[in-house]
């Protein structure tokens, strides 16, 4: 059997990728938002609430870790082909410190799981019951992240960095073959990515509904976005500085136009959105719609360029895993 050889000149370090996110971010940054605002959507969507899936995708990545420690690797096909997942050392606390909340919380959103039939527990054990799996299935989310990086690769094209020359569908079948191994990636980016967000709002919903609002704002000063990158793509601070200019545009959107897109209950879009009000992070215009503000918008800009390395991290794994497959 003769040994591949790989060469290293063709891969990626998170820097270059994080480098060319942030440099050309005026043509990636609405797809980044749409993907993370249609994953939130999903996580909601699953279980009316969005601790109990981070709290079933934080047990399905243990499983994934065990593969991956194991050199054990399934399609996407053969993962989902089992009849249940089985999680060993099943740990309240190890949960809590993951997802960064009280222990009183991850216990009720576990009995809550239980009830519905989702997880069984026996002891330190827990089994995460195929009826879970529509769920956490990430068909359309596969269609979403692969698009994202092919956007990205493209950038690095331009880069001149990574000379590999990608289609969507490429991508989508390296990430279906080695499933097990590339959505423990993803997850390992959305978990510490997503709770990061949790951290700043103090709550998964309050982000929910904030991103929406931001996604709104975005889409409507695209045309501009547009406009200043036709002959070069704009950086992120430039990209937002864009944005923020642009805070007072008189389209906002209405509590009721977040819980037809969220799901989420009105009255639940209400009182989040007071608070994030009280917190100056969004208020209301002329026509009783919400935009954003740009005070504590500003805030949020440096933390965000934190936590996107948990993104250029995955999608320089998924990039090198082309260059050597």
């Amino acid at each position: 059997m003769s040994i591949q050889e790989i060469d290293f000149s063709k891969t990626l370090t998170d820097d270059q990728v994080y480098e060319s996110i942030m440099s050309q971010y005026s043509t990636l940054s609405k797809d980044w938002i749409s993907h993370q605002w249609n994953w939130m959507n999903n996580v909601y969507a699953s279980f009316n609430d969005h601790y109990k899936y981070m709290i079933v995708i934080s047990l399905v990545e243990k499983t994934l870790q065990f593969y991956d420690q194991m050199n054990i690797q399934y399609s996407y096909d053969e993962y989902y082909s089992k009849s249940y997942l089985q999680i060993e050392k099943f740990n309240i606390t190890e949960l809590c410190e993951k997802l960064d909340l009280p222990k009183e919380t991850v216990r009720r959103k576990v009995l809550e799981l239980e009830k519905e039939g989702v997880i069984t527990r026996n002891k330190k054990k827990i089994i995460i019951d195929r009826k879970a799996f529509p769920f956490v299935k990430p068909d359309n989310q596969i269609k979403f992240s692969s698009k994202y990086i092919h956007l990205v690769s493209q950038a690095l094209n331009k880069d001149k960095v990574y000379s590999k020359k990608l289609d969507q569908k490429t991508i989508e079948n390296i990430i279906k073959k080695k499933f097990s191994l590339s959505w423990r990636w993803f997850y390992r980016m959305q978990i510490p990515l997503i709770i990061g967000y949790h951290k700043f709002f103090r709550d998964l919903t309050t982000f929910h509904v904030w991103g929406t609002v931001c996604m709104n704002q975005v889409l409507n000063v695209s045309s501009q976005l547009n406009s200043d990158s036709e002959k070069f793509s704009l950086d992120y601070f430039a990209t937002n500085n864009i944005l923020i200019e642009n805070l007072g545009t008189n389209t906002g959107i209405s509590a009721m136009s977040i819980s037809d897109m969220t799901k989420i209950p009105r009255a639940t879009i209400i009182r989040k959105c007071k608070y994030l009000i009280k917190e100056d992070l969004i208020k209301l215009n002329e026509k009783k719609q919400y935009v954003l503000t740009s005070m504590n918008f500003r805030k949020i800009l440096p933390y965000q360029t934190e936590i996107f390395k948990y993104k250029a991290k995955f999608i320089r794994k998924v990039l090198n895993l082309l260059v050597i497959s």
